[in-house]
């Protein structure tokens, strides 16, 4: 391959890194070991991974061409291969290849491994789709790199994009117990009530600010996106099976908070119930809904989901389906904090959180009645700025990472 060929795709690359802005990062970004030879950042559509990567190159290479960054749904790849690519960038000393949109990638598992083991002195950073399944691919890349999720905007990280304020983030069972105390910190700076509705509406993707009026009109197509691009990639589905996921979102967006009944919905999807199950299960790992299950959800073992969430409150607007507060509550609660820790459907309650905390959601007013005399048990509470013993601010568990 000759320099000409691939100037197209470095043109690009400088572009890109030209406009990508440097002053806020992503708590993420602090958390990656950029060092591992092959690591991958999975995400939903618009949550930041490409600004991610970005901003690592500008920030770690002197001389950017040093390194690439491709994206593999890039038409230059129409007409050629990334094995060739990879043997010209390696001939000519550049070990550092960033491939964004992996899923787009015939065979990318297979791809990358045999990029791992030929070229031993390349590092790979990759990104793809939140709904690719590594632990069940054909190729086993467990032992070749380190993956993380890429989530939304925390209600943290929306007050630091907004240039409003800057805080750190908190642990959950740190949180639990020194809830006040941070509560009292964070509201003598900003009345996070005020801003608060907002994040919930359309402030939990970056892309907001550039799309403000129109915003929910390109989640909206970003969702479907998911379905029809990233769902065909990453499963062998075919056009119908695309077009019954599009009817199952919207049975459930127009019907929240959810309570499913498999049964009748395979009847309203006409398909099985093995394939109902799939598709539900392939729109939690997108982000688009959260399942939750009385047992730990477990990928492998599909079983019936107890209550169906939409994936974040933004998608709820988005879809322009039943908007109830107390769905919007109990939607952002479990987005914030199954992010990063396990959620079951309790017998009483909303949520169990990593199989030992209890939470009712509601507003000011929720009383502990339905949860009284149950260990380690929680309000988290809307409409309140501070609160108290076992009563927890519904925002401040957007402080999580």
């Amino acid at each position: 391959m000759e320099s000409k060929e691939v100037l197209p795709l470095i043109t690009v690359y400088h572009r890109k890194l030209a406009e990508t802005s440097m002053t806020f990062k992503r708590s993420l970004y602090f958390s990656i070991n950029w060092d591992v030879r092959m690591l991958g950042i999975k995400g939903e559509k618009g949550v930041g991974k490409t600004t991610l990567v970005l901003q690592h190159i500008k920030e770690a290479f002197d001389n950017p061409d040093d390194a690439l960054y491709v994206s593999m749904d890039n038409l230059w790849f129409k007409t050629h291969s990334i094995m060739d690519l990879v043997d010209y960038l390696y001939a000519n000393g550049i070990y550092y290849l960033f491939m964004d949109e992996i899923h787009k990638c015939p065979d990318w598992t297979l791809v990358l491994k045999n990029l791992y083991d030929n070229y031993p002195n390349l590092n790979i950073v990759y990104t793809g789709s939140s709904m690719l399944k590594i632990d069940n691919s054909r190729v086993d890349l467990s032992r070749r790199q380190t993956l993380y999720k890429l989530n939304n905007l925390s209600f943290r990280e929306y007050l630091e994009y907004e240039g409003i304020a800057s805080f750190g983030a908190y642990s959950f069972e740190d949180l639990l117990n020194n809830h006040v105390k941070y509560a009292m910190e964070i509201t003598s700076k900003v009345k996070v009530l005020k801003y608060f509705q907002d994040y919930l509406s359309r402030g939990m993707y970056p892309f907001y600010k550039e799309s403000y009026s129109d915003f929910h009109i390109r989640l909206s197509e970003a969702v479907i996106q998911t379905l029809e691009s990233d769902l065909t990639a990453v499963e062998d589905v075919t056009f119908e099976t695309v077009q019954k996921t599009k009817k199952l979102l919207m049975i459930i967006a127009e019907s929240l908070p959810f309570v499913p009944n498999v049964n009748r919905l395979c009847e309203a999807l006409g398909t099985t119930r093995d394939s109902c199950l799939k598709m539900l299960y392939a729109l939690d790992r997108a982000g688009i809904m959260i399942l939750l299950t009385t047992e730990l959800k477990n990928y492998k073992k599909l079983v019936n989901p107890d209550k169906i969430f939409l994936g974040n409150p933004n998608i709820m607007y988005a879809l322009g389906g039943n908007i109830e507060t107390g769905t919007i509550r109990e939607t952002f609660f479990a987005n914030q904090v199954g992010a990063y820790n396990p959620l079951q459907y309790p017998k009483k309650g909303d949520f169990l959180v990593c199989g030992k905390y209890l939470f009712e959601v509601g507003g000011a007013g929720k009383s502990f009645e339905q949860i009284k005399d149950e260990p380690d048990s929680f309000l988290a509470v809307d409409n309140t700025e501070i609160g108290t013993g076992s009563r927890i601010p519904l925002w401040l568990f957007g402080f999580l990472y």
